[in-house]
């Protein structure tokens, strides 16, 4: 029975997938959830001439923002209790070791994230951050992949 689950959210369509996962578990198990939102502002540190990193950044946490409001709004309609949390990557932390402290920081017992299964050159260059926190982790993940809940094509 999992008593403390976080998510990983950035708005992408598996992302919301891998949420809506989250919310029905800790519906179903009385679980507190925290969905944990990640201001990617890695790129920022390029320095390239007339570039403003500040209006990304904003970007980014507006966005934060927003998601955060959706999530609460879709937990409080659920009857499921918790809090958003923002973490903010730099040169020095990438986004799957701050969702990993942010999940034994909450001292979460579940981690959902959704997983885009980018194959090949894609995921060479990409990365795929589920997978690094799949590999890290120290306590049990629960990947939910980009076609979860798409219909198949009739054959």
């Amino acid at each position: 029975m999992f008593k403390r689950i976080i998510v990983a959210i950035d708005g992408s369509q598996t992302s919301r997938r891998a949420f809506e996962a989250a919310l029905d578990l800790a519906h179903t198990h009385g679980a507190v959830l925290q969905p944990y939102y990640v201001v990617e502002n890695t790129p920022l540190y390029f320095d390239v001439p007339g570039y403003d990193p500040s209006t990304l950044r904003s970007q980014l946490v507006e966005e934060g923002s927003t998601l955060g409001r959706e999530a609460l709004d879709a937990m409080k309609a659920r009857g499921v209790e918790g809090q958003v949390a923002v973490g903010e990557a730099s040169s020095f932390d990438d986004v799957s070791s701050l969702v990993l402290a942010a999940a034994g920081t909450f001292n979460a017992d579940l981690l959902v994230m959704g997983t885009h299964g980018r194959k090949g050159f894609q995921r060479l260059i990409l990365g795929s951050v589920a997978e690094r926190c799949l590999r890290q982790a120290t306590l049990p993940v629960l990947l939910i992949p980009s076609a979860a809940g798409v219909e198949k094509p009739a054959e």
